[in-house]
């Protein structure tokens, strides 16, 4: 997170906007994405488990034991505390950028806020399940997982500053545009609420509709991999 935060300053020693966006509106882009990022990794981690070593090595037929859902079970098995660094890294910018910004608190705004940051960490939720889900069948998913999962990096900064191809892929087939910029870009600026919160609303439940839809079917195709 230093590193990353460091490197945006260095970036702003050079210039002084990035496409249109100052500093403190990039630290605040930076900030948002950081939340939902940070819950979805305290609450799922386990999901990279199931992704990378789980299946391969025949531990997931302890979860088929239980009379209780699967995906339930692998998801409060266990929690991720370092992941309180992302959110709390995203709070902190987060208030320090808006402070900086004065932007006008109201409490719709809080209340959007919330909002979107249910929605952008459904994405990331329902783009996990959906890969994990795929070891099912390959028995072991964690670098198609991976791929997906690192092109949030991307919604760090505006996605104005990318090309078309770029700009598209994370808008729209892995929609982490959603959990930063475009909720952050109407927090900041009140322009399009319908597109930019109600959207990280429609993807994140179109996402978790996925990985539910994904995770059941594949789990019909699960064969133990044995010792």
């Amino acid at each position: 997170q230093v590193f990353n935060i460091l490197f945006i300053f260095i970036l702003f020693e050079n210039i002084s906007q990035l496409a249109g966006w100052n500093l403190n509106q990039i630290m605040f882009i930076y900030g948002f994405s950081q939340i939902p990022r940070g819950i979805d990794h305290f609450f799922t981690d386990d999901l990279w488990k199931v992704a990378h070593f789980t299946v391969r090595k025949g531990e997931f037929d302890k979860y088929l034991t239980r009379p209780v859902d699967t995906l339930h079970q692998v998801l409060m098995e266990g929690f991720q505390p370092d992941a309180l660094g992302e959110f709390l890294t995203g709070v902190i910018l987060l208030v320090y950028a808006s402070i900086q910004l004065k932007v006008q608190i109201t409490f719709t705004w809080i209340l959007l806020l919330i909002v979107a940051v249910i929605g952008g960490t459904f994405i990331y939720t329902g783009v996990k399940i959906v890969f994990a889900s795929f070891a099912f069948k390959m028995k072991r998913s964690g670098n198609l997982l991976f791929v997906a999962y690192m092109t949030s990096d991307f919604a760090r900064y505006p996605v104005t500053i990318y090309n078309e191809f770029i700009k598209t892929t994370v808008s729209y087939i892995f929609p982490f545009a959603f959990t930063a910029y475009f909720p952050a870009s109407y927090l900041l600026t009140g322009n399009s609420p319908l597109f930019c919160i109600g959207g990280a609303v429609v993807m994140g439940l179109f996402w978790m509709i996925l990985g539910r839809i994904s995770w059941n079917y594949y789990l019909t195709k699960y064969e133990s991999a044995g010792s």
